[in-house]
């Protein structure tokens, strides 16, 4: 029996598992990642259960035709563009409780067991078949080994498992006129065996589970219906592919999962390495995904609601068959489909430079801009472009109305009221109202997140502020302080607990923005000990005292960041042309700064390891170093280092180190690096 907490409600968020065959772009990031996050963060502070996965996906044609291209192993290329997926993901403060990848154990064999149970349950056949094979490259050709014209719209390029333009499922035979994606000549057919997963078996229950599920959005249902009405065929669970998990089935040698077969259970068996390997509590997977009650949402974009909503369900479907209630694996509760974003009305071109990647937007202006500005335009309805234009006017929206309305507030009591809240006196109908619309405000809000409208749910903050900001000019304090005082006072009581609840509000989306209005608000907590529900007008008693505020946002130069973009692009040609040297961009890209040693322990069982406390400016941190043969704890103590502190966290003997310490290092002579005189703690080094 699976047990909940009392008003808890369990979830299991998911984003798209981003192929690792190039960097995301911001339509990546909008499209499935951030969305996730935003909304993971808000049932988070809402006190429900929640556990956020994703990946990326390692196998399948798309890596292995960039690694042929590059002339390297597929694992290799994988891996390390999985690594700086991951590093960037945390830069944008992605909050996963597990980001793995498909090409791990728990997986591997989470899904090979998983097809064994479908074939036992009679869901699986298979059969010789045609395919396409490259004679130059010796090599049968699957999916996107294989390019050609889509034989519904007839658009050109489209790939061998789906056409982008009309969205249609496809198979390589389909195409006309079909070219191999890594030559470019003509293959010919070749017969070969496959094992097939038996949709048309499941089709009446697909229909039904989409009829009935009442939050998937109205275009996702309709695409998926007018599918399933055209009759659902056998797909091929397996392929010619090297690359890739090998199949179990018997006589199945040499042929891996097809990598959508494959990717989509990823988001259960992330779950599964999550409970065993990371919290080290196994129980913890059945208790989210074999427990009927628990919402399962996947964020995604329009070009992957057919594998989500037919393709994963019917794998559930037919996995679950002759199991009991308590064994099988829950089905989704929600698809939350974006449309496409554009770049300045043109599409994403990596090959062409159009659009702006997540690395290189993160070196252009501070993160809360970006996060604002995706879920602010979020293409929920239609195909929406991203707009340098816009980009400035949201970031000085987001400026002028909410920095402005928290600035005004939180400097005015630091001046006239000693920096201490004021008291409440005498309300009238216009703070009665703005009281009502704090306590309101969180309802509203946490009933559009939980429609899935995040794009709404944002501007609606924003109307808040913007309201704000009305109550406080039709007040004009600083006029009615001149005679009373304590009436002035009181609007400004009002006003800081609008400010309190705009930075729980905010926290889904702009996280680092929230985290120093609580810092304003003299609330020493992290976002992860607040709540939703403490959203309200007498969050902050009379008498509190608050920090000095400083401006949260500044005014972006547009144009000067489109030269900087020019800047990064140029640098990274030099750098793929030139792969010795380092570009002075790059070379800013490293945080290198000032920090002081604050405790020393050393790691038990090792002769040279020492655990570091430090503090580099904005926070402490622990750092393991191999100095114990090289200093004393008391030559190290309160001693001021140079550390890297942007660089990719490290497990060594079970401690997390997060940075590095910087050391010369001759023979066996190790020297750290310090400043020559006395400097500010989180002095940037440049």
């Amino acid at each position: 029996m699976i047990l909940v907490a009392e008003g808890k409600r369990k979830w299991v968020v998911t984003s798209a598992w981003p192929y690792v065959n190039a960097t995301p772009h911001l339509g990546t990031m909008i499209g499935s990642v951030l969305s996730a996050d935003v909304f993971a963060r808000y049932v988070r502070l809402k006190g429900d259960e929640v556990v956020f996965v994703s990946g990326s996906d390692v196998h399948g044609t798309p890596v292995a035709v960039e690694a042929k291209k590059q002339g390297i192993p597929p694992e290799e290329l994988a891996m390390k563009n999985h690594e700086k997926t991951s590093q960037l993901f945390r830069q944008w403060k992605i909050s996963f409780d597990n980001y793995t990848q498909t090409h791990n154990p728990t997986h591997i064999k989470f899904c090979q067991d998983f097809y064994l149970d479908v074939q036992r349950n009679g869901y699986v056949s298979e059969k010789e078949i045609e395919s396409l094979y490259c004679e130059k490259d010796a090599m049968y050709l699957p999916d996107r080994f294989v390019e050609g014209q889509c034989p519904f719209c007839g658009a050109e390029n489209a790939r061998g498992d789906q056409c982008d333009k009309c969205q249609k499922l496809l198979t390589p035979l389909e195409l006309i006129q079909p070219t191999c994606a890594i030559c470019g000549s003509s293959p010919y057919i070749k017969k070969t065996k496959h094992w097939y997963l038996l949709f048309p078996k499941l089709q009446d229950r697909l229909k039904t589970f989409i009829e009935q599920n009442e939050i998937i959005p109205k275009n996702a249902k309709e695409m998926c219906l007018n599918s399933i009405a055209e009759g659902l065929p056998e797909r091929a669970i397996t392929r010619d592919l090297e690359w890739g998990i090998p199949a179990k089935f018997k006589g199945a040698e040499g042929k891996t999962i097809y990598v959508w077969f494959e990717a989509v259970l990823g988001y259960i068996s992330a779950v599964k390495e999550w409970a065993e390997k990371i919290i080290k509590k196994p129980e913890k997977f059945e208790y989210f995904w074999k427990d009927s009650t628990t919402r399962t949402v996947y964020f995604i974009g329009k070009d992957n609601i057919i594998f989500h909503l037919i393709v994963f369900p019917g794998l559930i479907m037919a996995y679950n068959e002759n199991k009991k209630g308590n064994e099988k694996l829950v089905l989704p509760y929600n698809v939350s489909s974006t449309e496409f974003l554009m770049y300045e009305n043109d599409k994403f071109s990596k090959s062409r430079g159009v659009g702006i990647w997540i690395d290189e937007a993160l070196e252009l202006a501070p993160l809360d801009y970006w996060r604002f500005n995706l879920i602010y335009n979020r293409p929920e309805k239609s195909d929406t472009s991203f707009l340098w234009s816009e980009f400035e006017n949201n970031i000085k929206l987001l400026n002028d109305v909410i920095g402005n309305f928290i600035h005004r507030t939180l400097t005015f009591i630091n001046k006239q009221f000693k920096g201490k809240v004021p008291d409440i006196i005498e309300l009238d109908d216009k703070d009665k109202q703005f009281l009502e619309q704090i306590n309101s405000i969180g309802k509203t809000v946490g009933d559009l997140l939980e429609r899935f409208e995040l794009r709404s749910a944002l501007r609606e903050i924003v109307s808040f502020a913007r309201i704000g900001n009305v109550y406080l000019n039709e007040k004009a304090p600083w006029h009615l302080i001149k005679e009373k005082k304590a009436l002035a006072g009181q609007v400004f009581n009002i006003c800081v607990q609008a400010v309190h609840a705009l930075a729980i509000l905010l926290s889904p989306f702009i996280p680092d923005t929230s985290q120093k209005i609580l810092e304003f608000l003299n609330l020493e907590t992290s976002l992860k000990n607040i709540t939703w529900e403490s959203i309200s007008d007498k969050a902050l008693k009379s008498g509190h005292p608050i920090k000095k505020a400083k401006p949260l946002f500044e005014k972006l130069d547009i144009e000067e960041m489109k030269k900087k973009l020019e800047i990064i692009r140029k640098g990274k040609k030099e750098m793929k042309e030139k792969p010795d040297l380092i570009s002075y961009e790059k070379f800013k890209r490293l945080d290198i700064r000032v920090a002081k040693i604050l405790e020393i322990e050393p790691v038990p069982k090792t002769k040279n390891l020492l655990k570091l406390t430090i503090d580099i400016g904005t926070e402490k941190r622990t750092l393991v170093a191999g100095l114990a043969q090289h200093y004393t704890p008391k030559e190290l103590k309160n001693k001021q280092i140079v550390v890297l502190a942007n660089l990719e966290p490290k497990k060594l003997r079970g401690i997390e180190s997060q940075g590095m310490l910087l050391a010369a290092v001759d023979g066996e002579k190790v020297s750290i690096l310090t400043p020559d005189k006395e400097i500010k703690v989180g002095a940037r080094i440049e």
